[in-house]
Parts: C-alpha cells; sequence; structure tokens
C-alpha cells in the first residue's frame, strides 16, 4: 500500500514538473511574441514617423513653391499689363506719327511749291546753282526711306541759301541774253535789289530791267561806278559810297 503511494506520489510530481515546464516554455513564447509584436510595433511607428517627416517636409516645401509661384504670376501680371499700356500708347503714337508724317509731307510739298515759285519770279542769278538745288531738293522729297525730319532739315538750308542771297553783294561769270544773243559776261549782284552786268573788256556794261524782264545795255556813264562795284565786290578794291543806277525795284 505504501509503495503504491509512492509511485503515485512520484507520478504526481513527475506531472507537476512536465507541467511546469511546459507553462514555462508556453510563457517564453507568449513574452517573446509579445516582445517581437512591440519591435514591429515600434519599427513600424518609426517608420512611419520618417514617413510623415518626409511628408511634412514635402508639404511645406511645396506650400512655399505654390506661394512663390503666386507671387511670380502677380508679378508677371503687372508685367503684361504694363507691356499692353506700353504698346497700346507706343501704337498710338505710331499712328500720330504717321498723321503728323502725312500732315509734315503735305506742308512741306507746300513750301517747296512756294519756294520754287519764289525763285522762279526772282533776279536771274546763279540759275543752274539754284535750279539744281531745287532738282536735288525735290528728289529727295520723292523718297519715301527719307524722314520728314531730313526733309525739313534740307528744305530749311535752301530756303536759308535763297535768304542769304538778300544779304549778300557777289560777283559771278554767266551768260545772258542781250537783244536775244548770248555773250558771257560778270554778272554784279547787290543782294535782291538789282544785277548789273559788264562784258570782260568793260566795252558795255549794263543791268537786268525788271519792267521788262530782259538784259538791256546802259549809257557809258555808267560803265566806271559799275567797275568800281564789281572790283568792291570782288575785293579788290577798298568798299566806298557809289550810287548805282537801280531804276524801278517794281515792275
Amino acid at each position: 500500500m505504501n509503495r503504491l503511494a509512492g509511485v503515485v506520489l512520484l507520478l504526481v510530481v513527475a506531472a507537476s514538473q512536465v507541467q511546469a515546464q511546459s507553462t514555462s516554455a508556453d510563457l517564453r513564447d507568449t513574452v517573446q511574441g509579445t516582445v517581437d509584436i512591440q519591435k514591429r510595433t515600434q519599427e513600424e511607428r518609426n517608420a512611419w514617423a520618417t514617413e510623415q517627416a518626409e511628408l511634412e517636409a514635402r508639404y511645406r516645401t511645396a506650400k512655399a513653391n505654390v506661394r512663390y509661384l503666386a507671387e511670380h504670376i502677380s508679378v508677371r501680371e503687372r508685367e503684361v499689363v504694363g507691356l499692353e499700356e506700353s504698346t497700346a500708347e507706343l501704337e498710338r503714337r505710331m499712328h500720330e506719327s504717321r498723321l503728323l508724317q502725312t500732315s509734315l509731307q503735305d506742308t512741306l510739298n507746300v513750301i517747296m511749291a512756294r519756294l520754287e515759285g519764289s525763285v522762279a519770279r526772282d533776279l536771274p542769278f546763279l540759275r543752274d546753282e539754284r535750279e539744281h538745288r531745287l532738282a536735288s531738293l525735290g528728289e529727295e522729297f520723292a523718297r519715301p526711306e527719307v524722314t520728314g525730319a531730313e526733309k525739313l532739315r534740307r528744305l530749311l538750308e535752301a530756303m536759308q541759301v535763297e535768304m542769304e542771297y538778300g544779304k549778300t553783294v557777289d560777283v559771278s561769270q554767266e551768260e545772258i541774253l542781250l537783244d536775244g544773243e548770248p555773250i558771257f559776261v560778270d554778272v554784279l549782284r547787290v543782294g535782291r535789289l538789282a544785277l548789273f552786268w559788264r562784258t570782260p573788256d568793260g566795252a558795255k556794261t549794263g543791268t537786268f530791267d525788271r519792267a521788262t524782264w530782259t538784259w538791256v545795255e546802259l549809257p557809258d556813264k555808267y560803265g566806271r561806278t559799275i567797275a568800281r562795284a564789281i572790283e568792291m565786290a570782288s575785293r579788290i578794291r577798298p568798299v566806298q559810297l557809289i550810287a548805282l543806277p537801280l531804276g524801278r525795284i517794281r515792275p
């Protein structure tokens, strides 16, 4: 009986040990599983935190880029508005310039016609030179690539030259018609008041008659006076006060 009780006791002790070992193994497995879960969870949290930080950084960068682009677009829009206003102003000025160019050209043509008429009605001195100047000016006026400002400058120069003729005394060698016959003479121009002529040998002297618009011969008594005037105008004789037969200034 006692032996049976001992055997039973040994079995109970052995079973208890086996159960204890099983429980210890299960406990270790449970603890290890928990540790593994916590480790994976921490790793996932770390990964998420890293990803979250990257996303936040990208968001801040994107937000800053949006703000920069918005400011850049605003600046460009103001520039576009300014360019549109400048373009409109330039177009307006170009339109006004075209109108002014047309008006200026018309005015220049009128002045040019008056200048040509004035030269045609003026005393017949330096005809070739003056007509050549007007012809050259007319060619400039006919060229579309020449600006209105340049045409105006050339016209003013021609008018200035014509104006100077009225203030100066000059001697030139020209061919005139005397009684229908051409002769070469020295022509004395006294401003625009009168023209006198003298043959190179001094045998004949005369003037341009405004009344008949022809060259005429003067009496011999005026020969010495006109010769002296020609010498003074040619800087051969000192300037002196002399009386010239101007005749009628207007026909």
